[in-house]
């Protein structure tokens, strides 16, 4: 191994990559050297080279603990403090230790409580050595042995009280509806954090502005409480009306969903209402939720007003109040799955990164600058994918203990009722492209998977929430390892679950996982309906998405859903009629043992229309489509709840996940 690849080695960054088990593909030496100088290494010259290798080298052989350690609850301690010299003294602090400011002795043989400390050790002769130290449960919250639920895109479900486009009062409405009539435990929908303001706003929920808060264009105007106390009635109710009409364009016009138009009416009934005196309980709730968030949530709110023009004082708190009123919408809705009988509730998404502008990269120099996040070259994307997205520095992430993590896990978990890692293998590593670069042309850099696992476990375990991992791609066995080991469970796509290493037909369902969340499709493919008939070949076609002639794809999909379908008539599954076909491949997931089984909102009424097409921007109307029925016809949530298909298809859901959790020769009512 040559000196810059041993120095890559020590900051993480790979110099090879394995896109198959038998193929390796060597990382360029320009993006080897610009993504370590990302991570602040000099690699311009060869003297440099050198220098920081035997530095770097030096530093690791010197060091009497590692900058991070994790101990999993009722496992050994970690090596690094089992292999402290006898006699060695040791001092915890940190916020799970008294008040956060006291510290405490710790002694070999004892066990830390649960939570994130900073460890001090001094040797006899004097050495000292600190580490952040985490202390974990050994599994995430168990989910439900048995449950059935809805994915939804939260936009795309108007009702008639919508202004433009799904807000929480319609996510409320969709729970106690699934939750009562169909036994559903839980809805999963996009993630709803805050998004970038502009011309148009980028209306993709998986590049906001920042992870850490919601986005106030979800909420239900009239639900705010000072909504029953404003004075100024003629302009809500004019306001009220605009977005009516918003509603009308999209269900009954065909336009699309326009989100900057939608807020622009919110925002200014919110200005209406933020005038309101707010109750004493209120006033003191808002003043409790602020001191809870600190300065993270005054960097936002900053933010914030900037973009938007307004006053930097008074628009700040303008913004942390909007802030506010989304949580506790976001608390409310989960509230209301829980008493519609949901055993988990609302699952909350967590994008993996934020928009370069965004006001999460507005702070501590936590994010690396001159690099995007994205995928190398696969067999569905020959180029690579870049997402735009700048990724945390491992290195600045590990100084901080972890802070950032926690905090935006923390905020997330204080209405989700389980939460969804969108790309969970980014806790792990993540695929580095330097600025200018091809997608093709990037790294992987790794993160301390275990302790970024362990965060994730801890907090999970103080909300009393389940994990969903999204694993779909390429993914490490020692991850999928990892993950399985901690309780946090995967994600099945019906049409990728195929015995990969050996003969490539479709998987059994008694050879599936049992610790999923298995679904049909997701929301960067196409609907069953589509699936089934192959539109999505027609439309990916029309846009020049192919490549390898029509009829070469059309007969590769065909095959691809002859298969499947010859699996479910051999299950005794009714594959007749598309409403039919649908209704077996759900009744095949419920075949599998996965716990979570979840169906796509748009399955149940016939849409064909994917809410997201990958390797598009303007040519689709992505993340702008309202749910339909089978002719492109816009359904409001009323006439879904009312949809024959809609409750056909749940209600044999429902009666598939009772069959599967009865003892058998049991009766079913």
């Amino acid at each position: 191994m040559d000196d810059l690849a041993r120095l890559a080695a020590l900051h993480g960054v790979a110099t090879t990559y394995q896109p198959a088990e038998d193929v390796t593909v060597r990382v360029p030496e320009a993006t080897v050297v610009a993504v370590l100088r990302e991570l602040g290494v000099d690699c311009d010259t060869p003297q440099a080279v050198r220098g920081n290798l035997a530095e770097a080298e030096r530093e690791a052989a010197h060091r009497l603990l590692p900058p991070v350690l994790v101990w999993w609850a009722g496992s050994e301690p970690p090596a690094a403090l089992a292999a402290l010299p006898p006699g060695t003294r040791t001092r915890l602090e940190g916020d799970d230790v008294g008040d956060g400011d006291e510290a405490g002795v710790w002694e070999p043989g004892g066990v830390p409580p649960l939570g994130v400390h900073r460890i001090h050790a001094e040797t006899p002769d004097g050495r000292t050595g600190a580490a952040t130290l985490i202390v974990a449960p050994e599994r995430a919250p168990a989910a439900p042995e048995r449950a059935h639920g809805l994915l939804v895109q939260l936009y795309s479900l108007l009702s008639e009280h919508s202004w433009g486009m799904g807000d929480l009062g319609d996510l409320a409405a969709l729970a106690r509806w699934a939750g009562r009539t169909h036994g559903a435990g839980f809805i999963q929908v996009n993630p709803l954090h805050a998004a970038v303001p502009g011309t148009p706003t980028d209306p993709s929920p998986y590049r906001p502005s920042s992870r850490r808060f919601p986005d106030p264009v979800h909420l239900r105007i009239e639900d705010v409480p000072e909504y029953a106390d404003c004075h100024e009635r003629e302009a809500l109710a004019e306001l009220a009306a605009r977005g009516g009409e918003l509603r009308r364009e999209v269900l009954e016009k065909g336009a699309l969903i326009d989100r900057d138009a939608v807020w622009a009416l919110k925002r200014t009934a919110l200005e209406l209402l933020y005038a309101v005196p707010r109750a004493p309980e209120r006033e003191a709730a808002y003043r409790e939720f602020c001191a809870g968030q600190g300065e993270a949530l005054d960097r936002h709110a900053a933010w914030c007003a900037g973009h938007a023009g307004d006053d930097p004082r008074g628009g700040a708190e303008f913004h942390r109040w909007l802030v506010w009123l989304t949580d506790t919408q976001l608390a409310a809705a989960q509230q209301a799955a829980r008493e519609a009988g949901m055993a988990v509730g609302i699952v909350h998404d967590l994008a993996v990164g934020v928009h370069p502008k965004g006001s999460d990269t507005f702070g501590p120099p936590l994010y690396a600058k001159g690099v995007c996040v994205g995928a190398p070259p696969d067999a569905f994307n020959a180029r690579g994918q870049d997402w735009g997205l700048p990724p945390w520095r491992p290195d600045r992430l590990a100084a901080t203990g972890y802070a950032p993590f926690r905090s935006l896990l923390r905020g997330v978990f204080r209405y989700a009722g389980a939460l969804r890692i969108d790309h969970v293998m980014g806790l792990f590593r993540l695929w580095w492209i330097p600025e200018g670069a091809p997608p093709a042309e990037g790294a992987y850099v790794s993160y301390d998977g275990e302790a970024m696992l362990a965060i994730l476990v801890l907090e999970a375990h103080r909300a009393g929430a389940p994990v969903i991992g999204e694993d779909l791609g390429t993914v490490e066995p020692r991850v999928r390892r990892a993950l399985a080991r901690r309780g946090v469970l995967g994600t099945s796509v019906l049409w990728f679950e195929r015995d990969w290493s050996g003969d490539g037909q479709p998987l059994a369902p008694e050879d599936w996982r049992a610790d999923c969340l298995a679904t049909a499709t997701t929301h960067d493919l196409p609907p069953t309906a589509a699936k089934l008939a192959g539109g999505h070949v027609e439309l990916r076609d029309r846009l020049g998405l192919l490549t390898q002639a029509v009829e070469q794809e059309r007969a590769q999909d065909a095959a691809d859903t002859a298969q499947w379908l010859d699996v479910l008539e051999g299950l005794g599954l009714d594959t007749k009629g598309e409403e039919a076909a649908v209704r077996a491949l759900y009744g095949f997931l419920l075949r599998t043992p996965a716990r979570l089984v979840g169906v796509w909102l748009p399955d149940a009424v016939g849409d064909r229309r994917p809410q997201n097409l990958p390797g598009t921007w303007d040519q689709y109307p992505n993340w702008r489509l309202p749910v339909a029925d089978p002719a492109g016809r816009p359904l409001t949530l009323e006439a879904l709840a009312a949809s024959p298909r809609a409750n056909a298809l749940l209600s044999a859901v429902r009666e598939g996940v009772r069959a599967r959790m009865a003892p058998p020769g049991a009766r079913r009512v």
